[in-house]
């Protein structure tokens, strides 16, 4: 009995090992139709449910059959949509990009009162302050310095620089838009970072020596023109102390002759050193201004007092035009009698044509005071006026020396005014004569 219980028992256990076998054993095709049923029957119930409540209204069983396959095929085999999460795609890293230097020093050299400009190494222009801009004009960033400086000289200098990593500099000339020297400079700047790397940049700078060079010019000139203005007379005085010990040793009337030319001479030499020593003094207090009050209308008539003699001497009448009552301005007396004198001797010796000379003292109600001294003689050509008032500067020079002139009188007027701040303002007409007018 027990033996018949046991073989049923192990019977039915292979069944069961057989049907789990047989399930496993099934393709993934199968897995899938079976897992859709699974998940599709409350769909397919309705869809049953619907094709009897059809059937029972009194459809046509074949119609409501193939709408029913069409609904279970739908149902079992129309792939649901599936929602993915949205997966970001892989940003590929940027490469990192280094601080840069370059507006630490552009922020620097921006406050600078002279033009600079930074370089790179391939001689394009990075930066350059406003200065420079308005100095050049204003250069694309980026362009090779070529583009707006075309100097061999320049070029060459920054192509070294680049080249050597050493500083040089160059004097260079602009002739426009007016003409300018500069010393140019160019020079490394390397930047060292924590990690070894090296940032380099060439400042590029231009010093103005266009003033130091006009002034040694001067200098130069003045030197020059005040040797040569010595030279004269000097010579003069020896070759007649030559003759006076000499050929005429014995002989009273020639020696009394070259005495008298000899006189002229030093006495010449004499204006010209004090003409020099009366503007050095002017140069030293260039800057101080005089605060001293001054009524112009005697001090006018006092110049024409003294300037009488001279007037019959060459024939000239000077006559004076002024206001009733006081004009006063900020100034140096004896100064301003040394302005007024050389304006109306310089008239009545230049103009003695025109035989008048006419002084006028202009004081209107809101208008700065005018001294204007008029000359009806042969006038002055214009190109010469702008010039007038340089040191030994002559519109003829015979006709100066004739007339004693050292060439410095208009050079000291300029200074005296400028010390007291006025002008000098100079009107001529060839024929018709020469306004010289002081503008305080």
């Amino acid at each position: 009995m027990k033996r018949g219980y046991q073989a049923e028992f192990e019977y039915k256990e292979k069944r069961i090992d057989a049907a789990r076998g047989s399930l496993e054993d099934e393709t993934p095709w199968t897995k899938s139709l079976l897992a859709r049923i699974r998940r599709e029957r409350p769909v397919l119930l309705a869809t049953l449910l619907s094709a009897l409540v059809a059937l029972a209204a009194g459809m046509n069983k074949w119609i409501v059959l193939a709408l029913l396959l069409v609904m279970i095929f739908t149902s079992l085999f129309n792939e649901a949509p599936v929602i993915r999460p949205d997966v970001d795609e892989p940003v590929e890293p940027e490469p990192e990009v280094l601080p840069s230097r370059l507006p630490e020093v552009s922020a620097t050299l921006a406050g600078l009162d002279i033009p600079v400009m930074v370089l790179s190494e391939d001689a394009s222009v990075l930066f350059q302050n406003r200065a420079a801009e308005k100095a050049f004009g204003e250069v694309a960033l980026g362009s090779h310095i070529s583009a707006r400086l075309r100097s061999p000289g320049v070029l060459d200098m920054v192509r070294e620089t680049i080249a050597t990593n050493a500083p040089n500099q160059i004097e260079h000339s602009e002739r426009l838009p007016s003409e300018r020297v500069y010393i140019v400079r160019s020079a490394p700047v390397e930047f060292k970072d924590d990690d070894g790397r090296n940032e380099r940049y060439y400042i590029l700078s231009f010093r103005d020596i266009s003033e130091i060079r006009r002034i040694d010019r001067m200098r130069s000139d003045f030197v020059a023109n005040a040797s040569h203005e010595l030279r004269t007379p000097l010579a003069s005085l020896r070759g007649f102390i030559e003759t006076i010990q000499g050929p005429a040793k014995n002989d009273p009337k020639a020696q009394a002759r070259f005495l008298g030319i000899m006189f002229d001479q030093t006495t010449r030499m004499s204006r010209l050193v004090d003409d020099l020593l009366s503007l050095s003094r002017l140069e030293l207090k260039s800057h101080i201004a005089p605060d001293e009050k001054v009524d112009l209308v005697p001090l006018l008539g006092h110049v024409r007092d003294s300037l009488v003699p001279l007037a019959k001497d060459v024939g000239v009448s000077i006559n004076l035009h002024l206001p009733d009552g006081k004009v006063e301005v900020l100034g140096d007396r004896d100064e301003l009698v040394q302005v007024f004198e050389n304006l109306m001797e310089n008239a009545c010796k230049y103009g003695q044509e025109g035989e008048v000379v006419d002084v006028w003292l202009k004081n209107g109600s809101g208008q700065p005071v005018e001294v204007s001294v008029v000359d009806r003689g042969p006038g002055i050509p214009a190109e010469h006026v702008p010039r007038l008032t340089e040191r030994f500067y002559r519109v003829s020079i015979e006709d100066s020396r004739s007339k004693k002139g050292t060439g410095l009188g208009l050079a000291i007027v300029k200074h005296i005014l400028t010390r007291h701040r006025a002008r000098l303002i100079v009107k001529s007409e060839v024929g018709k004569g020469t306004e010289f007018t002081v503008r305080f």
